[in-house]
């Protein structure tokens, strides 16, 4: 796919990601560190890509206008509390939902249906939850796995870093090992509590859970309540927004 009717711009803290997009499938994602995002970058990263509109969330707002500047004299989406979502939203202050995190819950309510509950392993891990009324109600943002332990090498004079895998088992039989295993069972019941959580809140006995980012097939390897994992979810997500919010410019 070189030429399609969206670009597609999820621009995260870590990394941001582009893929084109017709109205019903987003192609192969290019991605960029965050920190790397300039005028030059995106020319560079998008060569040889032709699209007619742009459909964004960004959470890093210096990064989002140096995005804008690029893309000036294109019809440009940018994904907020005001968007057409095809869900709800019953949260005191909307504007402070992050634009990824609506992107997600767009994908999740029309993919899944409700309730249902996205898990996105990023920096940070945030849990986004639709009601059964698909409404966004709400969520949890707990520390990122790599931010747990990279802040262990930090602040520690004898712990590495280290590369998140599975670990060998529960008990640790050298440091690297111990670390890996407090990092990854630890996190894995983490997120199991806070769903067990979520759904006593809402009160019901079946809830749909995905995942999406980073450390998603790591972590939910041993979580069962996780029932699948949507690495591009977020642009799905941009993809669903773009088509209803250009709908009227649309043939």
């Amino acid at each position: 796919m070189a030429s399609a009717e969206f670009l597609l711009i999820d621009n995260s803290n870590s990394f941001t990601k582009f893929a084109l997009s017709s109205r019903d499938a987003v192609g192969r994602p290019r991605k960029l560190r965050t920190a790397d995002v300039a005028l030059e970058t995106l020319r560079r990263v998008l060569k040889g890509w032709k699209f007619a509109r742009v459909v964004m969330c960004s959470v890093v707002p210096a990064k989002r206008d140096v995005i804008a500047d690029c893309f000036k004299g294109l019809p440009i989406h940018e994904t907020g509390f005001r968007s057409r979502l095809g869900v709800g939203i019953d949260y005191p202050k909307p504007a402070s939902i992050g634009a990824d995190r609506l992107a997600n819950a767009a994908y999740a309510a029309a993919a899944f249906g409700a309730p249902c509950v996205v898990v996105d392993f990023g920096t940070a891990v945030t849990f986004d939850i639709i009601s059964a009324e698909r409404k966004y109600v709400g969520g949890v943002i707990a520390p990122g796995l790599e931010a747990m332990t990279d802040y262990l090498h930090q602040r520690t004079a004898l712990l590495p870093k280290i590369s998140l895998i599975e670990p060998p088992g529960p008990i640790g039989k050298s440091t690297k090992h111990a670390m890996l295993a407090g990092a990854v069972y630890g996190y894995r019941g983490l997120v199991r509590e806070i769903l067990a959580e979520i759904r006593r809140e809402l009160g019901v006995k079946k809830l749909r859970v995905v995942a999406t980012g980073g450390y998603a097939q790591l972590i939910a390897a041993g979580v069962r309540e996780i029932d699948s994992i949507h690495p591009s979810l977020t642009l799905e997500g941009l993809r669903l927004i773009g088509a209803m919010n250009f709908a009227d410019r649309l043939s």
